[in-house]
């Protein structure tokens, strides 16, 4: 163990002792009571986040339900369900030390020993960005494969299958997890006593304290600055400002695309109109009317698929439009804040960047469930078949049991009655001579051949 006497910041900068890995290697202490914004985080990612996660957490699990059904199994649902489960996971890991940290006030104290350290670090950082970054790829292939749907049908055929998806998001999470698997490597956790300069809660008489450090490996010492510049240039290009430029490219795209196929389908309906008109006046005979009414059904048939189809795209470009508007600020203040790093230069003001990146992240959490909203208000089927699944079935359990509460002697007046005409009618046959049950034999097979022949 190293004993070193530093001052506290945010992010500490400390050199470590010869008896550590390397006489010149600098850690970062993980102490999280000296950041400034701790105010905000314990509001927002304290108390707020958690009731947020709750309703994510109800809304995913029922997408993921619906969407799960074989009648909802389509290509552009699969990337759906494959955003709701990442946007989920998203969650799932960095609340507990949300809960932890900010809500129970843990925060004001040093986190030790270094195992706790580096779940912490995997859990709230790693993990989440792991499948935030997969969620960000996933809403790109959803506005790619929309637009091939509709700018690019026949190519859809070939490339818009369910097992090519399928493909493409297991591909998705894999680079996913390989990019943040390249961020995890070079970190090393390690427990130190530390002599500190400071009014922490947790310091008392400046007596040495028990604190997690982070360091980075041997191998990346010699080119470090080329590994994280690299992994941060790739991350801006990749996750953030890339997907974000091509996202708003293809909602513009979209968009013109629809009112293409308004325009389209508002001059079927007139000439449909007008020609209905000239067939009232030209006096055709049956047959011709009758043939014009088929293909009348054909034309209604295929406006409506247009309809449908039309549709899943404005709910898509409004799920990336929501999108856009919590991640764009996000990808900004990530820019900027390579760039300080990289270059040495001011941007904008420390405090400024950091307060962006918090809200920019709370405002991510909270719009999760929207998703869930978006869905039952603007996709027919989704609503349906949520609808059947859940809606139908408590309505009918309710139902079921108010009849049963509210009348519970039919039930036993209709079994006592059921039971003595079972009791007569049993009597009666055995009694009755072969002419009466020749008789009902033969109006069973004439009910019996009714009813076949109404199925």
């Amino acid at each position: 163990m190293a004993t070193t006497t530093i001052s506290t910041t945010n992010i500490i900068q400390m050199t470590v002792n010869d008896n550590d890995y390397n006489s010149h290697f600098e850690g970062n202490l993980l102490d999280i009571s000296a950041d400034p914004e701790a105010y905000y985080r314990v509001v927002l990612f304290g108390y707020i986040t958690p009731i947020f996660f709750l309703i994510t957490l109800a809304a995913n699990i029922l997408i993921v339900l619906v969407l799960s059904r074989p009648t909802m199994r389509s290509p552009t649902n699969l990337v759906l369900l494959s955003m709701a489960v990442a946007d989920l996971l998203t969650l799932i890991f960095p609340v507990p030390w949300y809960f932890y940290m900010y809500t129970l006030g843990y925060y004001k104290f040093l986190l030790y020993p270094a195992l706790s350290c580096n779940l912490y670090h995997v859990m709230s950082e790693i993990l989440p960005t792991f499948f935030h970054t997969a969620s960000i790829w996933c809403t790109l292939l959803l506005a790619c494969q929309r637009y091939v749907y509709i700018c690019h049908p026949t190519l859809a055929k070939v490339w818009c299958t369910n097992q090519r998806v399928t493909r493409t998001i297991l591909a998705i999470f894999l680079l996913a997890s390989v990019h943040q698997l390249l961020r995890i490597m070079p970190t090393i956790m390690d427990d130190n006593s530390i002599i500190m300069n400071t009014n922490n809660e947790s310091m008392i008489n400046n007596e040495p304290q028990k604190a997690c450090r982070q360091v980075i490996a041997k191998w990346t010492t010699s080119i470090e600055n080329l590994y994280f510049g690299t992994y941060f240039v790739f991350r801006i290009v990749f996750v953030h400002i890339g997907p974000c430029f091509l996202l708003v490219i293809f909602n513009v795209l979209l968009y013109n695309a629809l009112k293409r196929a308004e325009k389209t389908r508002n001059k079927l309906l007139n000439k449909q109109q007008s020609t209905e008109q000239r067939n009232g006046s030209s006096g055709w005979n049956k047959q011709q009317q009758q043939q014009q009414q088929s293909d009348d059904h054909q034309q209604q048939r295929k406006a409506n698929r247009g309809r449908d189809a039309n549709s899943t795209t404005v709910m898509l470009i409004v799920v990336v439009t929501v999108f856009l508007i919590v991640e764009i600020p996000l990808a900004v203040a990530t820019a900027i804040h390579v760039t300080e790093n990289m270059f040495t230069v001011d941007i904008v003001s420390d405090r400024f960047l950091s307060m962006t990146i918090i809200f920019s992240n709370f405002f991510i959490i909270i719009s999760y469930p929207l998703n869930f909203a978006i869905y039952c208000g603007m996709s027919r089927a989704f609503r349906e078949t949520f609808q059947q699944m859940f809606l139908k079935n408590l309505f009918t359990i309710r139902l079921t049991a108010r009849s049963s509460s509210l009348n519970p002697f039919i039930s036993t007046a209709t079994t006592t009655s059921t039971t003595t005409n079972t009791t007569t009618t049993t009597t009666t046959l055995s009694s009755s001579n072969t002419a009466t049950a020749t008789t009902l034999t033969r109006m069973k097979n004439i009910s019996s051949a009714s009813s076949k022949g109404h199925y």
